[in-house]
């Protein structure tokens, strides 16, 4: 709360004055401490899932971000934003599997 009134202030004195307002280097100085305040308490896990078949679900709350079919005939994509599905050229083939890259992003 504090920081929205102080960037209020802030805000009011430089549309005051049309000229370069001396406190924008110190907005900016703010700016990028809360910034970086937030963005160095993020975090980033990733797990790999298999699965035997066509497709694999990465767990809740970790979404797919990349695949792997364990046959070279095939290609991937994701559905429903939440699964890997490897598609293959031939239907008789019967002995696939697929690996998705999941991952979340916590704090």
């Amino acid at each position: 709360m504090r920081v929205a009134v102080l960037l209020a202030v802030i805000a009011v004195f430089c549309a005051a004055d049309a000229q370069k307002c001396a406190l924008d280097g110190l907005m900016s100085s703010l700016t990028k401490s809360v910034a970086s305040a937030v963005l160095g308490k993020v975090t980033l896990s990733c797990i790999d899932v298999p699965g035997s078949g066509f497709e694999v679900e990465c767990p809740k709350g970790y979404k797919p971000t990349c695949c792997s079919c364990t046959n070279a005939g095939c290609y991937w994509d994701i559905s429903n934003d939440q699964t890997c599905r490897c598609e293959c050229f031939s239907v008789t083939m019967n002995r696939i599997g697929v690996i998705a890259r999941c991952c979340k992003i916590a704090m």
